[in-house]
């Protein structure tokens, strides 16, 4: 595991939109279209129909910075 990668294991098993955006030092929207394209898969919470906030898995970020 790459240094970088090891700072991100003490994040929380799930992160925000704006966390990940922050990490990543992209925009918000750019997570978005990435869920759409299939890149990074974010899963939403707070709603029966899938519309609900995103939150993205610590593990599935850090394997995109190892990338």
């Amino acid at each position: 595991m790459t240094k970088m990668a090891e700072e991100k294991v003490k994040l929380p098993e799930l992160l925000t939109i704006k966390q990940v955006a922050k990490i990543l030092n992209v925009h918000p929207t750019t997570l978005r279209r990435w869920d759409k394209k299939g890149k990074l898969k974010a899963i939403r919470v707070g709603t029966r129909r899938g519309v609900g906030e995103r939150r993205y898995h610590r593990e599935d970020i850090i394997k995109l910075i190892e990338k």
